[in-house]
């Protein structure tokens, strides 16, 4: 069920940008690197544009996909900064096909406008949440394309020509460790300022699903970064921690949020 109509300056931005993300999915391995990158800059270009329509108009609006939306927007926008540094760095076609599905569902589910009585504090504590979201699937990538490099080595394929395992390893922890310190200070903020961030008819802290699954994902995160520290986690048992711990944060804004806009068909309290 759709749950609201967007603007229509936002549904022609979102459906440009998904068609931009499918083209740059399709000539990613049929054009050169050149051509390619233009065609996911643009749309990345109006990905910010219907974004900004959508969060910063007449009536912002908020919700499980526009979540995932901007997430997928700082995802491309990390990967355009480390293939400068990292020409070998080749995830063009994945990136686009994320894209795809994340700016069309949230023209499908633009979400529930902000509560009227929400602090002007409230826009940088979800901007907090959104950029641990952010960062964690930066890592999640990151430890993707290891996992590949990884088979295509035990299959003695040629060399796939990337970036070093290691300095991908590194590049991964540094961004699971600046996504703890994000997700730290918003989980900080929401404990000790959730009536001041919501408004008067939020009614005190509470336990719900949302929090429950951000404190299991906190908790995943700090294991994996001692784990690391102390005994040298690395390989597979590390990413089998960072996907648990990306599972579990995914559940709790997204999911949550997913079945009280979609399955129950109303916003949240």
């Amino acid at each position: 069920m759709i749950l609201a109509i967007p603007s229509p300056l936002g549904v022609a931005l979102g459906i440009a940008t998904a068609a931009s993300y499918g083209l740059a999915a399709v000539i990613a391995s049929r054009m050169g690197r050149p051509v390619t990158r233009s065609v996911l800059i643009a749309a990345w270009l109006l990905h910010a544009g219907a974004l900004a329509v959508g969060l910063v108009g007449r009536e912002p609006r908020f919700g499980f996909a526009p979540a995932l939306s901007i997430t997928a927007w700082l995802v491309l926008t990390v990967y355009f900064i480390e293939s400068r540094m990292y020409p070998q760095l080749i995830a063009r076609r994945a990136l686009a096909g994320l894209g795809v599905v994340c700016v069309l569902l949230a023209v499908l589910f633009p979400g529930s406008p902000l509560h009227v009585t929400a602090s002007p504090w409230l826009p940088l504590h979800l901007a907090l949440g959104i950029a641990s979201y952010g960062l964690f699937a930066v890592a999640v990538v990151h430890a993707w394309l290891m996992t590949r490099a990884e088979k295509q080595i035990r299959l003695a394929a040629e060399p796939p020509g990337g970036v070093p395992l290691l300095t991908m390893e590194r590049l991964t922890f540094r961004f699971v460790a600046a996504g703890f310190v994000l997700l730290s200070a918003t989980l900080l903020a929401g404990f000790l300022f959730s009536e001041t961030l919501y408004g008067a008819s939020f009614r005190g802290f509470r336990w719900d699903h949302k929090m429950v699954f951000s404190v299991l994902a906190w908790f995943a995160f700090a294991v994996l970064l001692i784990g690391r520290a102390r005994f040298g986690w690395r390989g597979r048992k590390a990413r089998r921690v960072l996907y648990g711990g990306s599972a579990l944060l995914l559940l709790a804004y997204v999911g949550s949020r997913f079945v009280l806009e979609v399955v129950l068909s109303r916003p949240p309290s």
